[in-house]
């Protein structure tokens, strides 16, 4: 191969993987929920309203695209791009799944947001991985993104309800006290998220767990 075409065939293939290569400055923050207005305060939409809190610290907006509503924002060289799945929950892996190949996410650098009847109120809960534990949602994106190896936050909703009565439950509105209580955890939330991408999982996880 003569001087010429090496260099050009080097050049050609490094620019393929510049294309395939993952962005390790990009990030990915899906709130879970699901869609329609009866269910915009309920319990299982907590990861809407932390990505809503995200959206207005930095005064960007949702905008319908394919498989959810996206808003996205820059902040010191990273980007983070925002994701409302409208799968409804039980299909949440879809939407994830499509985006983490479109916009080339590494799995490290995806965060989802949902809500664990297993945790106190308020309490947020950062992890590498993990089981769904009976989500729906995580249980979906596992089986789509065929691993169990991707950070989560978990935002505890508490347990208070009757044996078998957990999905009316987590389908249901918080209770006056609980929303007195909400805009400084949704906000703790929100920061989390934030720091994820700014500074990695160990040290959000050391800062944020258990506050």
């Amino acid at each position: 191969m003569s001087f010429y075409r090496k260099y050009f065939s080097q050049r050609k293939q490094t620019k393929t993987q510049e294309k395939t290569a993952p962005d390790m400055k990009k990030f990915l923050i899906v709130g879970l929920g699901n869609k329609g207005e009866k269910y915009v305060e309920t319990r299982h939409n907590v990861g809407f309203l932390v990505v809503n809190k995200l959206a207005k610290k930095f005064e960007v907006s949702f905008e319908p695209n394919r498989f959810g509503d996206m808003a996205k924002f820059k902040n010191k060289g990273r980007t983070f791009i925002l994701l409302k799945p409208d799968t409804y929950m039980n299909l949440s892996g879809k939407a994830v799944k499509f985006w983490v190949t479109q916009e080339k996410i590494p799995l490290e650098n995806l965060l989802i947001v949902g809500d664990d009847i297993a945790l106190p109120f308020g309490t947020i809960r950062l992890k590498g991985k993990g089981g769904a534990a009976g989500h729906n949602g995580f249980e979906n994106i596992q089986q789509l993104l065929g691993t169990t190896q991707y950070p989560r936050l978990r935002f505890g909703i508490g347990n208070n309800f009757p044996k078998g009565g957990q999905v009316e439950y987590v389908l249901g509105n918080w209770t006056d006290e609980e929303w007195e209580q909400f805009p400084p955890r949704v906000e703790k939330a929100a920061e989390a998220c934030l720091a994820f991408g700014m500074q990695g999982l160990g040290l959000t996880m050391t800062q944020f767990n258990g506050k």
